[in-house]
């Protein structure tokens, strides 16, 4: 399956996973580095990944003030996943050919290849500059998200030398080996086990679920098959029982007016998904799911 190996981000991930090791090496754990690894995870996965870098940033669910959403960007490039532009053209590319040719993660590929092994490769779906130009033009204009994704390593290397000032070797070692690892497969299973594990509210022609473990350690995201029948979006536990931390934070920063146009499916198009869905399929084409737009909450 890898033939030709991406050795930078090979070699790059494989020394994160073995710092993480090093927290069960004695003297190197305490509690105040747990909490800053915890307090870290949430702010860079839930709020930098989930919130801004996903539902804002890749498919305008929501849009938040200028300040907030460049705050909340500088904490999804902390959370090392790739800088803004970056991250948004692979999800966009993603969403475009869900579980087939072209998806840079599918599924089509196996339980391993969507979970981790898209990034060792040297793979051909991972959108290259002119495609990211192509795929993601409303950041690559922004200067600033230039600046996020031109300088991802070197921020990150800031944030290390500030928790090892600031902790030293625990707050460094729990600070960013561990919560990058955490976050890492947080993330990676969204793609992997939310394309395997769960059951299917909507018809969509790839392979999403909504997996709830899935949904309780991402912040939400394990709603998944939710997602793909409405990218849009902003919320994705969409019944009463899909628990969506996400959705909350933003409620709650739509209260204090810090973000606005916040979409949902109403309830006609979630039930004209369900009851149309073969004739949908076979009018749209494989991986498409209907272009919908979505309604303010």
């Amino acid at each position: 399956m890898l033939k030709k190996i991406n050795w930078p981000v090979a070699v790059g991930l494989t020394v994160i996973h073995v710092g993480a090791l090093a927290a069960f090496w004695p003297g190197f754990f305490s509690w105040s580095g747990l909490v800053v690894a915890m307090l870290l995870s949430c702010a860079t996965g839930g709020v930098g990944i989930t919130v801004c870098y996903h539902r804002s940033l890749t498919h305008r669910g929501l849009k938040l003030v200028k300040p907030l959403e460049y705050a909340t960007a500088l904490l999804g490039t902390l959370a090392f996943q790739g800088g803004p532009i970056s991250w948004v053209a692979t999800h966009r590319a993603h969403h475009a050919a869900a579980d087939r040719e072209g998806d840079p993660h599918g599924m089509d590929r196996g339980f391993l290849w969507a979970h981790m092994l898209w990034m060792f490769a040297r793979n051909s779906a991972v959108p290259n500059a002119e495609e990211r130009r192509r795929l993601a033009p409303d950041l690559v204009s922004d200067g600033f998200y230039r600046f996020l994704d031109r300088f991802s390593i070197e921020l990150q290397i800031l944030l290390a030398v500030a928790l090892f000032a600031a902790g030293g070797w625990s707050w460094f070692i729990w600070g960013i080996f561990v919560r990058l690892v955490v976050n890492y497969h947080g993330t990676w299973l969204v793609n992997s086990a939310a394309h395997a594990f769960g059951y299917r509210s909507y018809k969509t022609n790839d392979r999403s679920t909504n997996c709830w473990w899935v949904a309780l350690i991402t912040w939400g995201e394990g709603w998944h098959n939710n997602h793909h029948a409405f990218p849009f979006s902003a919320r994705h536990g969409l019944r009463r029982i899909e628990i969506d931390w996400s959705w909350f934070l933003i409620k709650f920063l739509a209260f204090v007016r810090l973000a606005s146009d916040i979409k949902v499916p109403t309830a006609e198009m979630r039930e004209r998904l369900r009851l149309a869905s073969v004739r949908a399929t076979s009018s749209m084409g494989a991986g498409r799911s209907p272009n919908m737009r979505g309604t303010e909450s």
